[in-house]
């Protein structure tokens, strides 16, 4: 963390889940953060989430497509952590030319921002396993073919590849980390728009039943998001990262099912019942899918750290005792 120290840096999309907890740990590090959200509605923003660092960061409430405006905040910062944008599938079906905009428009324009102010500045993308599609094997790896099966992975798909062209073309430092299912404080919870995790835990929580599409047999994989956010940190700083894509995952998959059970084990309460697809999800399904973190470990030494059911257990502790900021 030392080389964060006295650091300027840029998050777009900073008061969101992974954003505001990556902002967190950069002010204990001794960075100099500023954040830019639009604090749209689906997006999961929350200017709570910055709580414990609120005095020490800038915030700019304002869209990351304005050109003039990125320009601005770009200038003098040693890393843009480009963050922001949609990730929920089914949304981006119902309204995909919103989707083009958050997940192509906005990191596209943080990107020409710094080809035309700090060519210096290192980018960091949060990219995502949607853009495989359906796995031909298990576990995704970087050389697996990209065929998304919905708007979302697709300009997901495009916003890192806009990275990767950056890089190649300009020499800009870029780097894309694939995500898979993220979970932790500070999501969002009230709905699916970040994923079914943020949804299972308020229910829980409420001792509501949870629903699972399927047969709950599909296999996901999951970081906790202080993992994340140290993967973010290292494609920072590490040379060996520079102008690639890579995917990161957990220590190893679980069923919906599994997944549902340990956190009902924690709440001790709710329940769940196993129900079929709803026809706008079973188009877009993907079955069982869970990624290799193997190629970014070998560069980096990056590995998750973070159980299951330890980052569930900080997870609802940390929702029972903020709960009305975020229901």
């Amino acid at each position: 963390m030392d080389e964060y120290r006295g650091q300027k840096v840029l998050i777009t999309g900073g008061l969101g889940f992974i954003g505001s907890n990556l902002a967190i740990r950069l002010v204990q590090a001794g960075a100099s953060v500023s954040i830019i959200d639009s604090l749209a509605p689906s997006c999961g923003g929350n200017t709570f989430n910055i709580n414990p660092v609120r005095n020490d960061v800038e915030v700019t409430e304002a869209d990351c497509c304005d050109l003039d405006l990125m320009r601005r905040l770009v200038r003098g910062k040693s890393h843009v952590f480009n963050l922001a944008g949609h990730v929920s599938h089914t949304e981006s079906m119902k309204d995909p030319f919103n989707d083009v905009r958050m997940n192509c428009m906005g990191p596209l324009t943080a990107l020409e921002a710094c080809k035309l102010e700090n060519r210096e500045a290192r980018v960091i993308y949060s990219g995502t396993r949607q853009a495989y599609g359906r796995p031909d094997v298990l576990p995704l790896v970087e050389t697996h073919p990209l065929r998304p099966v919905d708007v979302n992975g697709v300009n997901k798909m495009a916003g890192e590849w806009y990275h990767i062209v950056y890089n190649r073309a300009y020499g800009m430092w870029t780097v894309s980390l694939r995500l898979v299912n993220t979970f932790g404080p500070r999501q969002l919870v009230t709905d699916a728009r970040q994923g079914f995790v943020g949804l299972f835990i308020r229910k829980a929580i409420d001792g509501e039943e949870i629903q699972i599409f399927g047969d709950g047999q599909q296999l996901r994989g999951f970081n906790y998001v202080d993992d994340v956010v140290d993967a973010l940190l290292i494609a920072g700083i590490n040379e060996k990262a520079k102008g690639d894509y890579f995917n990161l995952g957990g220590p190893r998959p679980f069923t919906i099912q599994n997944f549902v059970e340990s956190l009902l084990r924690l709440t001790g309460r709710g329940s769940f019942r196993i129900v079929p697809f709803p026809e706008e999800n079973k188009s877009i399904d993907i079955g069982s899918v869970y990624s290799s973190w193997a190629k970014y470990n070998f560069l980096t030494n990056w590995a998750p750290r973070v159980s299951l059911d330890e980052g569930l257990a900080h997870t609802v502790e940390y929702y029972q005792r903020n709960k009305s900021h975020y229901w």
